[in-house]
Parts: structure tokens; C-alpha cells; sequence
């Protein structure tokens, strides 16, 4: 199993990272490969499913998720934590979104994660960390970017 911890710190405020970071079909335009179907009624809440599809033709499987935490920001400087639990026969595990108040205004944005990809063997996890810490890394810094 690969953990690893992201941090942000960006010049936004905590309901607009949280808008961004938790619109679950824009995960979708910044990892290659992947579309996402959300599989529940709107708005997000605790329960809400969603499916991420990635890859190509036979190269492909899907990450199905569950929001076990959601927990929006509040007025001020309240943070914001979503927690979701995957549930494929492919990738398990869990992430966390933290979005809290930074310095001079800005919100910092917390992104951790247990992934456990099946069918790779434990000796491969700091591979599979290295790999998974720069895909969501790349994403993080681009759903933050992109209004």
C-alpha cells in the first residue's frame, strides 16, 4: 500500500479551493485518461458515488468512490474536510481533502492518500507512491489553477 501527503498552500479562498477540488467531473480534465461519471444525485454529500474511468480499450478499469466525510467549509476561516473511500477491484484505499486558512488569506489545501493497487506486489509501493504522488500532484496544481 503507497501513502503519501500533498500540500498547497494557494491565494484563494477556502470555499473556492474547496469548489475546485471537489467538482468531481474537472478531476477529469487534468488526469490524462480519465473520465468521471458521478453516479448519484447532486449535490455532493456524504454518500455520493462517483466512478473514475481510466485508461485505454482493454487497458482500462474503473475507480469507484464513495464521499464518507463532507464537510464544506464554513463561514470564515472553518475548514473544509471530504473523505472518500475507493472501492474497486483494481485501486483501494482512501483520500482526504483538507482545505484550512494559510498565511496572508490564502487557503492550504492538504491531499492525502492510501492507495493499494491489487494484483502489484508489495515490494513495488514506493514505485506505485512515487508514480501516484506525481499524477495527483500535477492534478492538484492544476485543479487549484484552473477557476
Amino acid at each position: 500500500m503507497a501513502n503519501f501527503s500533498l500540500e498547497r498552500t494557494v491565494p484563494l479562498p477556502l470555499p473556492e479551493a474547496w469548489r475546485r477540488l471537489t467538482e468531481w467531473p474537472r478531476h477529469a480534465e487534468v488526469v490524462p485518461l480519465t473520465r468521471i461519471r458521478v453516479t448519484t444525485p447532486a449535490p455532493t454529500h456524504e454518500g455520493t458515488r462517483f466512478v473514475a474511468r481510466s485508461g485505454i480499450g482493454l487497458l482500462s478499469f474503473d475507480d469507484p468512490m464513495e464521499v464518507t466525510v463532507w464537510q464544506p467549509p464554513g463561514d470564515g476561516d472553518s475548514p473544509g474536510l471530504c473523505r472518500l473511500e475507493k472501492r474497486g477491484r483494481v485501486m483501494t484505499g482512501w483520500a482526504e481533502i483538507e482545505v484550512r486558512p494559510g498565511p496572508g488569506g490564502r487557503a492550504r489545501v492538504v491531499w492525502r492518500e492510501e492507495v493499494r493497487v491489487r494484483f502489484v506486489p508489495g515490494g513495488l509501493d514506493r514505485a506505485v507512491e512515487r508514480v501516484a504522488r506525481y499524477v495527483f500532484g500535477r492534478a492538484l496544481n492544476r485543479l487549484l489553477r484552473q477557476a
